[in-house]
């Protein structure tokens, strides 16, 4: 054990004479201070490139996630509107039926699947447009057919072929109208 002792003794006082310091002259300071000095220039270009890059990373990961989270939105909007359109023909025949029907009990019936279906419509925020008397615009109107109507006002909605659908700002399905004037 005081072989070793002995032994870590030595080496400790190896160690201390390697790391004292010798006095350097004047000439080796300067270059050492000027050899740091570069050192540290291109340290801080390194570090001024990583972080460039990292906050154009992080920029690019951002818009990413912006243009994704828009693609899912439209993705959803797309398949409602789809499924809206695939089921409004049908609305607009109960509609019609509605038109030509007496006081009877197929009648009531019919009357109380249309309300059901204006509920349902509504849950998922599709709002109906497109009435009689309403001003024509031609971004949600489609003006299939004119006339003449001095009790009308000019570009007002005299008839409504097919009512109009849109959920939010979008339109699902465009109104098909009659304008006066």
């Amino acid at each position: 054990m005081e072989e070793n002792q002995n032994e870590i003794e030595k080496e400790t006082a190896e160690t201390a004479e390697k790391t004292e310091e010798k006095p350097k002259d004047k000439k080796e300071s300067k270059k050492e201070v000027k050899k740091l000095t570069e050192e540290n220039e291109k340290l801080n270009e390194s570090l001024s490139e990583l972080t460039d890059r990292y906050t154009r990373m992080l920029a690019e990961y951002d818009n990413f996630r912006k243009r994704a989270q828009k693609e899912r939105e439209g993705v959803y909007f797309d398949a409602v509107s789809d499924v809206i359109n695939a089921i409004l023909p049908i609305k607009d025949s109960l509609e019609m039926a509605m038109k030509f029907a007496d006081e009877s009990q197929l009648s009531q019936g019919v009357t109380m699947t249309l309300t059901k279906f204006g509920e349902i419509l509504t849950k998922l925020g599709v709002e109906e447009f497109g009435n009689i008397g309403e001003e024509f615009d031609p971004n949600l109107h489609n003006g299939v057919l004119h006339c003449e109507d001095d009790t009308l006002g000019e570009q007002i909605i005299a008839e409504v072929l097919q009512k109009g659908y849109k959920k939010g700002d979008k339109i699902i399905r465009y109104a098909m109208v009659k304008v006066a004037n």
